[in-house]
């Protein structure tokens, strides 16, 4: 046991000098479990019936969501909270006199009031994924079963609270969801309406990324960045993608200056770092190595 307690003591002494304790002598931080419960209630909430084996009739449905509603409104007033008590214990921001705890709720009550919003939202990206999969039975196959769909669910979730500046429980709730489906979209992205993700395996959508109304991506694209460079942190480093837009496979597009133009299509495999006019296909020319990316005016 003499081992044992020399082993205790080295480990205690990086706690001391490298940190990364959750949290001695402080407000402990929001927890992966809880958020993860937190997310399957939402869920739960936004498509009734779905996700649990519980019957809903028109007689319970107002008594069962009205029961989820408040145990989730309690449950993300405790995990804001800490999150905004972390954030103000660094200096990041100030949670005015009346404290962290007050702020939480305004979050959670606003939160609440946009769920039907949400919800809308959600129904026109659910109907842009039947649409463009010809594999697609039903709207209940897209609810049930493509990770695309729940990916953006998530993803428009966590950008509630993104924009509504809650440290730590957006990027929790991305990687939640990226840990299921292969598909990283960044919370602080902003993705318009009718969006579908067909297959998704290592999609990856960045920060800054900007995406209009009915694109559609396939598996592997990257909308990411030129530069990592850590001081170019708080500039628009991923690329714009405007309204219509298809992207095939493992397409490579990069810069927070490059624009897709409307209406275009972008082939798969293609690496593009400039901006794409309206109305053009992008795509590799077969039989040449190396591949040399081809463009040319869509008709019509």
């Amino acid at each position: 046991m003499n081992r044992l307690d020399k082993s205790i003591d080295s480990l205690l002494e990086t706690y001391g000098a490298y940190g990364m304790v959750n949290h001695s002598g402080g407000a402990n931080l929001p927890s992966r479990a809880s958020i993860a419960d937190i997310l399957q209630g939402l869920d739960e909430l936004i498509f009734p019936g779905f996700r649990e084996n519980q019957g809903l009739d028109h007689n319970n449905l107002r008594l069962i969501t009205g029961e989820k509603v408040n145990h989730l409104a309690r449950e993300l007033i405790g995990e804001v909270e800490r999150s905004l008590v972390f954030s103000a214990r660094s200096g990041a921001l100030s949670c005015g006199h009346e404290g962290c705890h007050a702020a939480a709720e305004l979050i959670m009550e606003s939160f609440f009031e946009e769920l039907p919003a949400l919800r809308h939202a959600l129904s026109l990206d659910m109907e842009a994924n039947f649409r463009g999969d010809p594999a697609a039975k039903s709207f209940e196959e897209v609810i049930l079963s493509y990770p695309g769909f729940q990916a953006i669910t998530v993803y428009r979730v966590a950008h509630y609270f993104w924009k509504a500046q809650v440290p730590l429980i957006p990027r929790m709730m991305s990687e939640l969801v990226h840990g299921r489906t292969g598909i990283d979209i960044h919370p602080g992205a902003e993705i318009g309406e009718s969006f579908f993700i067909d297959h998704g395996t290592g999609v990856v959508i960045g920060e800054t990324t900007v995406i209009g109304k009915n694109v559609k991506l396939y598996q592997g694209v990257t909308l990411g960045a030129l530069s990592v460079k850590k001081e170019e942190g708080n500039r628009k480093r991923h690329p714009t993608i405007e309204d219509d837009v298809t992207i095939y496979s493992h397409a490579t597009i990069l810069g927070g200056e490059t624009v897709i133009g409307q209406g275009s299509t972008i082939g798969g495999n293609v690496w593009i770092t400039e901006s794409v006019p309206p109305g053009t296909m992008v795509y590799t020319s077969a039989g040449e190595w190396p591949q040399r990316a081809q463009v040319q005016r869509q008709q019509g």
